[in-house]
C-alpha cells in the first residue's frame, strides 16, 4: 500500500452528516425555511435569513487498515491505532428577493471553519481550516410560469441523479482538519442552469470542485442532467459530463500484472460519462412496499484509450406493518477495474461520487481504502425505527476486487515478490476476496435541529489481503459519537 494513495478515497466522506439526512429523512433546507428563528429582515419582498451548523465528532480507531503498516512499512513509525476528535462550524447569510413579476433573485454565502485535535486516521492532525463554502447569486422565473427557469452563478452545493458520480464538491480532511465529518459539500465554482416543469428538470452545470491544495488537481468539467419524478413515486434521469482539464493522474496496470502500474499523466483530462439512473416500484396491491433502483454509468476517453463501467442495483422492502417499522435492503454495486491483459484502460473513475454508508460507500471501514475502482459489493442492510426520534441501522458488506493483478485503488498492494528465484513487482491482489464489513449505528433526532449519531464498525480482512502481508492482517475496529446542530 502506497503511503498516500489512502486520500483519494477520504475526500469522498462526509458520511455522520448524510447519513442523518439520509436515514432519517430529514429535509434540511425545508426545515430551514420554515423556522421563524432564522429570519432576520422581512419586508418589501425581501426576506434574510441566517444559517448556522456546528458539529462534534469523537472517533476512536484500532488496528487500521488492517495493520498494514507493521508488515509493509515497519521503519515508517505509523501508529495503527488512534483517537481524535473533529469539530466545525458552518455559519452563513441567504436571501430571497421577490419581484413585482413574481421573479426571485436570490444568493446565500456561508464559510467553514474546521478543526482535527489530536492524530486521525491518516497521521494528520492538531490542525484546520477556514474556507469559503457557499458564495452564489441566482434569479428564478414564477413558479406560475412553464417551465421554471433557474440560474446561478457561484459555489454552491450540486447533487446529480443518486449521487454516483457527481455529489461532493468540497474536500476535507488533511491540513483542513474533519476528515470524517467532511463538513464541506459545495464546489468552488459553479454555473448552474434549471429548467423544469410538468415532472421533468434539465439542468445544466460548469463545476469546478473545491479540491484541498495540497492534492488539486485542477478540475474542470461541464455536462446536462435530464430527470423525471413520477407524480405516483419514483424517477428515470441521466446525466453526460466531460472533463474539460485535468491534471490528474490515471494508474493503468502493468502487462500481465507484473510491474508497478504505470502512471498517465493528466490522464482524467477529456474523460467522458454517461449515467443512468432511477428508482420504481414496479408492483401494486400486497407488494407495493417493495422498491427498485438501479444506476449504469460508462466511460471513455480517446486520448487514452479508456473504456469502463459500473452499476448498481437495489432492492428492498417496508415492513411497514410490523412493529419498529424496519425496511430491507440488498444491493449489488460493481466499478471496472482494468485487465492487465489488454492495453485499454478499463479502470473506471468515480469522480465525485456521495461517499457514505447507505449511498455509495464499499463498505464502512473498506470505503477509506478501496475508492469505487476495481471493487465490487454485495451489502444487505436493515433499518430499524423503534420511535419518530430513534433510527439503528445494521449494514453488512462482502468486498471483492473485480480484476486480479490490478491497482485496487490508486496503487495499493503494489510489493516485491519472489517465486522461482525471480523477484517481480506485482500490484492489486491474487484472489478477489478483499473485505467483509459490519457497521451497526444509531441516530436520534434530539429535537428539530439536533442530531446524535453514533456507530461501532469492524472490517474482517479477505484472502486477499491476508495474502497481502503473508496471512497476518488484524481485525480492524472502530467507533464514533457525534452531534450536530443545524439551523
Amino acid at each position: 500500500m502506497t503511503e498516500r494513495s489512502p486520500r483519494l478515497a477520504t475526500i469522498k466522506w462526509g458520511w455522520p452528516l448524510i447519513t442523518l439526512a439520509g436515514l432519517l429523512a430529514w429535509d434540511a433546507a425545508s426545515a430551514q425555511q420554515a423556522d421563524e428563528r432564522t429570519l432576520i429582515y422581512s419586508g418589501d419582498g425581501l426576506d434574510v435569513r441566517w444559517h448556522l451548523q456546528l458539529g462534534l465528532n469523537a472517533v476512536s480507531e484500532r488496528d487500521l487498515f488492517w495493520n498494514f503498516s507493521e508488515t509493509i512499512a515497519p521503519s515508517s513509525g505509523f501508529d495503527p491505532d488512534a483517537d481524535w476528535l473533529e469539530t466545525y462550524i458552518k455559519p452563513g447569510l441567504s436571501f430571497d428577493w421577490t419581484l413585482d413579476n413574481g421573479s426571485v433573485v436570490y444568493g446565500k454565502v456561508s464559510g467553514v471553519a474546521s478543526y482535527t485535535a489530536g492524530t486521525d486516521a491518516f497521521d494528520a492532525g492538531d490542525t484546520g481550516r477556514i474556507t469559503l463554502e457557499e458564495g452564489y447569486l441566482g434569479y428564478r422565473t414564477p413558479e406560475t410560469e412553464v417551465p421554471t427557469l433557474d440560474v446561478s452563478l457561484g459555489p454552491r452545493e450540486l447533487k446529480l441523479g443518486s449521487g454516483m458520480l457527481i455529489a461532493n464538491g468540497g474536500s476535507s480532511g488533511f491540513e483542513r482538519g474533519a476528515l470524517k465529518f467532511g463538513p464541506r459539500k459545495a464546489w468552488e465554482n459553479a454555473v448552474i442552469g434549471r429548467l423544469s416543469g410538468e415532472g421533468l428538470t434539465g439542468i445544466g452545470f460548469y463545476l469546478d470542485p473545491n479540491e484541498l491544495p495540497s492534492s488539486d488537481g485542477k478540475n474542470e468539467f461541464a455536462g446536462f442532467d435530464l430527470r423525471y419524478d413520477d407524480p405516483s413515486g419514483g424517477y428515470f434521469g441521466g446525466t453526460y459530463l466531460n472533463v474539460l482539464h485535468s491534471n490528474s493522474v490515471y494508474p493503468q496496470a502493468a502487462p500481465g500484472g507484473i510491474g508497478p502500474p504505470s502512471i498517465i499523466p493528466g490522464g482524467r483530462e477529456g474523460t467522458n460519462a454517461i449515467n443512468l439512473y432511477g428508482k420504481t416500484n414496479p408492483f401494486d396491491g400486497p407488494f407495493e412496499q417493495w422498491f427498485l433502483t438501479g444506476d449504469f454509468a460508462y466511460e471513455w476517453n480517446d486520448a487514452v484509450d479508456m473504456s469502463a463501467w459500473a452499476g448498481r442495483i437495489q432492492i428492498g422492502y417496508s415492513f411497514e406493518n410490523l412493529g419498529w417499522s424496519p425496511l430491507l435492503t440488498y444491493s449489488y454495486q460493481t466499478f471496472s477495474g482494468d485487465d492487465p491483459d489488454t492495453t485499454t484502460l478499463e479502470r473506471f473513475d468515480p469522480l465525485y461520487y456521495e461517499g457514505s454508508p447507505g449511498a455509495w460507500a464499499t463498505g464502512s471501514k473498506s470505503s477509506m481504502v478501496f475508492i469505487n475502482s476495481n471493487v465490487q459489493a454485495h451489502e444487505v442492510a436493515l433499518r430499524l425505527s423503534p420511535t419518530e426520534s430513534d433510527t439503528i441501522t445494521l449494514r453488512y458488506t462482502h468486498i471483492r476486487a473485480n480484476e486480479l493483478d490490478s491497482p485496487v485503488q490508486f496503487g495499493q498492494a503494489t510489493r516485491v515478490e519472489t517465486s522461482g528465484g525471480t523477484v517481480n513487482v506485482v500490484s492489486g491482489v491474487a484472489d478477489a476476496h478483499l473485505s467483509d464489513d459490519f457497521f451497526l449505528e444509531y441516530s436520534r433526532v434530539i429535537n428539530r435541529n439536533t442530531f446524535l449519531t453514533a456507530g461501532v464498525s469492524v472490517s474482517f480482512p479477505g484472502k486477499g489481503i491476508r495474502e497481502v502481508v503473508g496471512g497476518d492482517a488484524s481485525h480492524w475496529v472502530g467507533g464514533f459519537v457525534n452531534v450536530v446542530v443545524n439551523f
